[in-house]
């Protein structure tokens, strides 16, 4: 299985201070990868490096086989790799289906080319689809100002995956959802994956939704890589527990 992304050696220094240190790890086609740690220990700077916010202080960031090191967030948009934030990215004020319209423009070449082209940039279609199947139908026409918080969680996770993406990161996804809506986003993101092959990282705090999602899940403390492994492997390892819980 060929490896969408690859992650060598990537460092971050604020300072004195190494926020992120030799980190290593690759991303396969088709999975789900999930990066837990303990607040503090490095995963949103990590993720930040690897999307362009930050400039890593060494190390290499490879999309298919491709050096990408450095590279801003629209040109990495544009190479097929897309994110979600912890704080959601919706515009209130605009329908469920325009902000999936909208997040499908970003990958669909110059701001000229799209403002002569047509209104929608041809993505009504891809909307519907998104729309159907992440169960936003009842919704559509509906200012996403108006959903709940869980709903706008599935309607933020539905634009990530607008435009048919190379990678998606998704930074918490499950933050802050109740229960009932949580399943929902679960199910939807196990169905893109089987029924798109779609390749992902997971950021997550819920244990329980991470190690039932991923199918490879990576414990960072410290800044360092503390351990790799299968969902059951990792929740076992002592140095995993130790991390979370002390001595």
């Amino acid at each position: 299985m060929s490896a969408v992304l690859e992650v060598t050696n990537i460092k971050k220094n604020f300072g004195g201070i190494s926020a992120v240190a030799d980190v290593s790890f690759d991303v396969r086609e088709g999975e789900i990868l999930g990066l837990i740690g303990p607040n503090g220990c490095g995963k949103s700077t990590l993720f930040n490096c690897i999307l362009g916010q930050l400039t890593p202080s060494g190390g290499e960031v490879k999309l298919d086989g491709k050096v990408v090191t450095g590279l801003r967030p629209a040109e990495l948009n544009k190479l097929g790799v897309s994110r979600t934030f912890q704080l959601l990215q919706v515009f209130p004020k605009l329908s469920v289906r325009e902000n999936l319209i909208l997040a499908g423009q970003e990958h669909q070449g110059s701001m000229a080319s799209r403002l002569v082209g047509r209104s929608d940039a041809g993505l009504t279609d891809a909307a519907n689809q998104m729309i159907g199947f992440f169960k936003l139908d009842h919704l559509a026409a509906e200012p996403a100002g108006g959903l709940s918080y869980g709903q706008q969680k599935l309607l933020d996770a539905a634009m990530a995956f607008m435009g048919g993406p190379r990678l998606v990161l998704l930074d918490e996804p499950a933050g802050g959802v109740n229960p009932s809506m949580l399943s929902d986003l679960k199910e939807r993101l196990v169905a893109i994956n089987r029924e798109k092959n779609a390749t992902f990282v997971v950021i997550e705090h819920n244990m329980e939704f991470v190690m039932s999602l991923c199918s490879r899940v990576m414990v960072m403390a410290e800044g360092k890589v503390l351990a790799m492994g299968r969902p059951d492997e990792v929740r076992k390892n002592p140095a995993v527990i130790e991390a979370y819980l002390g001595h």
